[in-house]
């Protein structure tokens, strides 16, 4: 939704000289701009507002020179208010030869959806350490590290006596040789876990 920004139109030099034609009133729910347009010759104009006005609205400038038949932007900046507040703005021409008083009332802003996003309060504390690491990714890693460190021959010459050691125990079916297999089993799992460590 595009909302648009109300302006306080004012002619000036319109029906005469230094002549003022300015709308009664004017409502606004934040900053405007106060639009000097000018149908005649150049001209200096003062705006002010009186002290109600002058506590929410504020002008960068009071003064301003409009050229011949130009239109001049003056931006008018306002504060956020909890409750109407109402006022005057006094345009003046002509060095004080005539003036015009605009009643101006500022309203609180509309209020705008909160678009915050509630964060979980676990999400904001730090981990409490690394997550696991499955086993098949643990198994992964340390045959990268083995080969990288260039084990390679030993961890194929481990797998090869490991492997050769169980054919043995199989054929004869003896339990000292499925001892001497299990400690060479522990040994080579040792030494692989050194390799990798």
């Amino acid at each position: 939704m595009v909302s648009t920004v109300p302006t306080l139109d004012v002619e000036l030099n319109g029906e005469t000289v230094h002549d003022i034609d300015a709308p009664d009133s004017f409502v606004t729910d934040g900053p405007f701009p106060v639009v000097l347009e000018n149908s005649g010759r150049s001209t200096h104009v003062h705006l002010h507002f009186d002290d109600d006005l002058d506590r929410v609205a504020a002008l960068d400038e009071g003064n301003h020179f409009v050229a011949d038949e130009a239109t001049r932007h003056v931006h008018v900046s306002t504060a956020d208010v909890d409750e109407a507040v109402r006022g005057k703005l006094e345009i003046v021409t002509g060095y004080g030869s005539n003036t015009k008083y605009v009643d101006v009332r500022v309203d609180p802003s509309p209020e705008t959806p909160d678009e915050s996003v509630v964060v979980d309060e676990r999400l904001s504390a730090p981990p409490e350490g690394p997550p696991d690491v499955p086993p098949g990714r643990q198994v992964v890693n340390a045959l990268d590290r083995l080969v990288r460190r260039g084990g390679t021959a030993g961890a194929v010459f481990g797998f090869l006596a490991v492997a050769a050691a169980v054919t043995v125990a199989l054929a004869v079916d003896s339990a000292v040789v499925w001892l001497a297999v299990g400690i060479a089993l522990m040994v080579a799992f040792g030494a692989a876990l050194l390799a990798v460590t």
